[in-house]
């Protein structure tokens, strides 16, 4: 398959776009970053990357983090920790009360902002937040083959200054007694783990532990890779997850930073970065480009 000529088409059609959706503009530090930016890459499985656009430029991977913490919490915990989060799509902005006030401090997925709150707070467990952030670092690092993966200590503080809604729903889940740590201090480590700077490129190769293709080394189970995949699915994009599976049809994770993991089981593990983001939070141009992708490669887990 001609790769970088899909590639190349797709960096055409998105660049040709006008309505490229608004950078997030709760964080300030997230909030100048220029709209214009586009870059994609796509890790295959035997070991090939391909890329285009600013494939090379770091950007805030913001809630893409939450793969990554989810997979340490089921190598620790197992099915123990769907005693405190649930599975199930949301259909609410990811940043909701409604939804957990309802259901008594259970947060309905590990993928929203109360969910992954709960997934840090059980990986707090016995450890200082640095010792989570570098487990977690160490994990990423290991995943994408690559050292220089880092946090953005200036995006973590402007979180952190701007962070009274998870704070909210933080106290929320403590009144409830799902929540074991002192809210600040799992909103902080929260809130430095979504600070995580990754390139295209990087995000690409982290996620190839997903992939699943026979022979393909990944750091943690098969049933967890099935698990967590079928989460991004369903899950991966908040109250658009399914207008998501429809267009595109694979697993996928996104940030409000603009981040787009999604994963071709068997395939690939594709990234693109587009900082505008649409009414749920996605990435507008993002959400596109792998939508074409998926299109022009016709890949999809439903055949």
């Amino acid at each position: 398959m001609d790769y970088e000529g899909i590639l190349a088409q797709i960096a055409q059609e998105i660049a040709a776009q006008t309505d490229r959706g608004t950078p997030a503009d709760y964080i300030p530090q997230l909030a100048c970053v220029d709209p214009a930016h586009f870059g994609m890459a796509v890790a295959l499985a035997d070991g090939r990357v391909f890329t285009t656009g600013e494939a090379d430029t770091r950007f805030s991977i913001q809630s893409v983090s939450k793969v990554f913490t989810l997979s340490l919490a089921l190598g620790r915990f197992g099915d123990r920790l769907w005693s405190r989060v649930g599975r199930e799509p949301s259909g609410l902005p990811f940043n909701s009360i409604l939804q957990l006030e309802h259901e008594q401090g259970i947060p309905r997925n590990p993928f929203i902002n109360a969910g992954a709150l709960v997934v840090t707070d059980a990986i707090l467990a016995g450890h200082a937040p640095r010792e989570v952030l570098g487990e977690l670092l160490r994990f990423i690092r290991a995943c994408a083959e690559d050292e220089d993966i880092h946090i953005d200590d200036a995006v973590a503080r402007s979180e952190t200054r701007h962070g009274d809604r998870n704070l909210a729903l933080a106290h929320f889940m403590a009144a409830h007694g799902n929540l074991h740590h002192v809210p600040a201090l799992t909103c902080g480590t929260y809130f430095h783990q979504c600070a995580i700077e990754m390139t295209p490129r990087q995000l690409a190769m982290a996620g190839r532990f997903l992939v699943g293709a026979s022979g393909f080394p990944s750091q943690i189970s098969t049933g967890s890779v099935r698990r967590i995949n079928a989460l991004m699915l369903t899950c991966g994009h908040y109250d658009g997850s399914g207008d998501f599976a429809y267009r595109v049809g694979l697993p996928g994770k996104s940030g409000v930073g603009g981040g787009i993991l999604v994963i071709a089981p068997g395939r690939a593990s594709i990234a693109v970065w587009s900082p505008g983001l649409n009414a749920q939070g996605n990435s507008a141009l993002g959400t596109l480009a792998v939508e074409r992708f998926a299109q022009k490669t016709g890949w999809s887990v439903f055949g």
